[in-house]
């Protein structure tokens, strides 16, 4: 019964985060991208502290919290900045499509590092992805290299931010395990992150925070599912049934589309859903092949999401 109950905590979690992309969007929308990030990371980490308790630097290592930490960081302020900088809603949810390369990116990068044979099948699995994700930016228009030039040129600064924070994801669940050697920096981790969002708020030409009852609920509910998607992953990791968690982890491409879809009341085309699809049996496809011959390089991909909630997945 407890594992049945943990599991659901984890499936709960997954819920959560595929609501982030549409909550995070909405907020950036209020309070500006870099205000409204900085205010959702510090409420998280309120959330968190209050959930997990006020971490102590001294239980941790140095070179966790400042590599593991550098990353984690990096990677949560490319990926909100990118959604809060999109040009409207619609690409926005380009941006989060964008930002789940970076399963198949985790996998590469074992596969690439690892002195192991693996399975072919990894590399069209991996171009998969990314066709995917081509599919999506391109639309109805026609999957060509000067079509997605032309859509990534309208906002170039959010397309790289979105595909750089895929990238070094990727990196930090390839070296976090051996960092953290069991220890959980989440709630420091998100700390750092609204404190370098807070200064780059002070540094950056954006206006004074203007509160308002509506955007101010939807900061705290965005807060709190943020921090409850962490907290609820943390404990399911630990006595749920993780092989499932993690198949279905990677369906979260689609469920994000879909929730953040609703949550922003953007219709979304066919070949956009196809893009999804795309990415989703791509990632898919790569911890699959990998997971028996190179089981390396498919823990790699379970522990990205174990570390998402443990200092970072998803």
């Amino acid at each position: 019964m407890s594992r049945h109950k943990h599991t659901l905590f984890g499936i709960a979690a997954i819920l959560l985060w595929a609501c982030l992309m549409g909550l995070t969007r909405t907020v950036a929308e209020q309070f500006g991208p870099i205000g409204g990030a900085a205010l959702i990371y510090t409420a998280a980490s309120v959330f968190l502290m209050l959930v997990l308790g006020i971490p102590k630097l001294k239980n941790f290592s140095l070179k966790y919290l400042v590599i593991g930490g550098g990353l984690f960081v990096s990677y949560e302020i490319c990926f909100a900045l990118a959604l809060g900088m999109a040009n409207d809603r619609h690409q926005a949810l380009q941006m989060a499509v964008v930002n789940y390369l970076w399963p198949a990116l985790t996998v590469l990068l074992a596969v690439l590092t690892s002195r192991k044979n693996v399975n072919v099948f990894v590399y069209p699995s991996v171009a998969l992805a990314f066709v995917g994700v081509a599919w999506t930016i391109t639309g109805d228009q026609g999957l060509s290299v000067s079509t997605i030039a032309a859509n990534v040129a309208t906002n170039p600064v959010t397309y790289s931010m979105a595909f750089i924070g895929a990238i070094i994801w990727a990196v930090y669940c390839n070296v976090t395990k051996t960092l953290a050697n069991g220890q959980n920096a989440i709630t420091v981790f998100f700390i750092m992150t609204a404190i370098s969002l807070w200064l780059k708020y002070a540094l950056s030409d954006e206006g004074i925070l203007q509160f308002t009852v509506p955007s101010t609920l939807y900061l705290v509910l965005t807060g709190i599912v943020m921090g409850s998607g962490y907290a609820l992953w943390n404990v399911a990791i630990l006595r749920g049934n993780m092989m499932l968690l993690a198949t279905l982890s990677y369906f979260t491409p689609i469920f994000s589309t879909l929730f953040s879809s609703t949550i922003l009341g953007v219709v979304l085309g066919t070949s956009f859903w196809q893009g999804v699809v795309m990415v989703t049996i791509g990632s898919l496809l790569c911890w699959w092949v990998t997971r028996s011959k190179n089981k390396s390089a498919s823990s790699v991909v379970t522990v990205g999401h174990k570390k998402l909630s443990s200092g970072k997945e998803a």
